[in-house]
């Protein structure tokens, strides 16, 4: 076998050959679903991607014999540190094999040691926002849209570099066609009747507005949760950017309450139509014709499968009755639009941290149970 070599990429064909090499990893997996790839070369780029604007990153391959055999990220995020003092982070990990995935971490270690970090956190790529945790349950189904699938032999790998569980993430599957027990359809009809409450769609012709309003509830909602990073402005701007194009206005609620003092948004939930199911044969490429068919798939909610990717209750609010009514509230509508209006039949809700017993209950809806659990872990350095 030839030597195996551990370098860090410098070039654009460096950057190509690091992307490309998913195609590799798991061309004979039946449940990956191939990212755009214009979409990873934007968030690894510093140009394209606000994070760099806090955070740096170096990207390394494996080759032997001239081949690219894997891959890695290392990075620190200035924000983390702020939370999580001298821990770095690694991510995009992929590897044909043992030897290339144990020098991989290594390497990444090393630079994680060189840039004062005691501490490292893998997988996330890049960061909590993107990509976190490696898959560890729920190999067979293929994964929602911005979530991340692995091959099962990572875990073993990791875990022999000396790795231990931080924290898994885990997200539910349910079938959206069962309706919600009756205790929680009382809830919900008495939330309906009380005019103190207000659910309402967005309104994607101000878009910029909500995005920085829904923005700014989850950076107040979440702040409390672990690996909690707060987005900026640039990066509520970007996200905004990014999601636009699939955000369905119905599918986005707001939740206002007027506490005395005139309505305001205490609450939201994003449901996005599986993107996954649209891109699955585009094989990574928009060019010639995937913008037309991809457009044209939105455009219709061409999807049988919806995700609840985010929500939040403010601060304020939080363990309250009035978070759980508007919670099931949000819910129960967007269920309702899911199934009736697009015809789906099936949902998935999180990631949701496997201790926050209060998301933890709400995600166990009717029908639910767990189908992917990714696991972040953690070693001193």
């Amino acid at each position: 076998m030839s030597a195996l070599d551990v370098r860090p990429v410098t070039t654009r064909a460096d950057r190509r050959a690091f992307v490309d090499f998913a195609w590799r990893a798991y061309r004979d997996d039946p449940a990956w679903v191939p990212p755009l790839k214009s979409e990873v070369h934007a968030l690894l780029d510093p140009r394209e991607n606000p994070w760099f604007g806090h955070g740096r990153a170096q990207l390394f391959l494996a080759l032997r014999g001239g081949e690219v055999v894997g891959r890695i990220s290392a990075q620190v995020d200035d924000l983390v540190q702020e939370r999580m003092p001298a821990t770095g982070q690694w991510g995009f990990f992929d590897a044909l094999d043992g030897e290339a995935g144990a020098a991989l971490i290594a390497t990444a270690e090393d630079w994680l040691r060189g840039q004062g970090m005691a501490h490292a956190l893998g997988p996330v790529s890049l960061s909590i926002w993107d990509e976190p945790g490696l898959l560890v349950e729920g190999f067979d189904e293929a994964p929602m849209v911005m979530m991340g699938h692995h091959r099962p032999e990572y875990r073993g790998w990791i875990e022999a570099a000396g790795y231990a569980k931080a924290k898994d993430l885990v997200t539910f599957a349910l079938d959206i066609r069962i309706r919600m027990v009756p205790v929680v359809e009382r809830l919900i009809a008495a939330g309906e009747r009380n005019p103190r409450i207000r659910i309402r769609d967005v309104d994607k012709r101000r878009f910029a507005e909500e995005a920085a309003i829904v923005l700014d509830m989850l950076n107040d909602a979440w702040s409390d949760n672990w690996g909690f990073v707060p987005l900026t402005e640039a990066e509520i701007a970007y996200a905004g950017k990014k999601l636009k194009p699939i955000i369905i206005e119905d599918l986005v609620k707001i939740a206002e309450y007027d506490d005395g003092s005139g309505f305001r948004p205490v609450a939201f939930m994003i449901t996005l139509p599986n993107v996954n199911e649209m891109i699955a044969d585009l094989d990574g490429r928009l060019l010639p014709l995937g913008w037309a068919k991809l457009l044209w798939r939105l455009k219709r909610v061409a999807a049988t499968h919806a995700r609840v990717p985010l929500m939040g209750v403010r601060k304020r609010h939080q363990g309250s009755r009035l978070a759980s009514q508007l919670a099931f509230m949000m819910i129960e509508f967007s269920r309702r639009i899911c199934v009736e209006k697009y015809g789906m039949t099936h949902g998935e809700f999180g990631w949701v941290l496997e201790d926050n017993q209060g998301m933890m209950s709400i995600a166990e809806l009717p029908g639910a149970g767990i189908n992917h659990r990714y696991r972040i872990y953690r070693k001193a350095l």
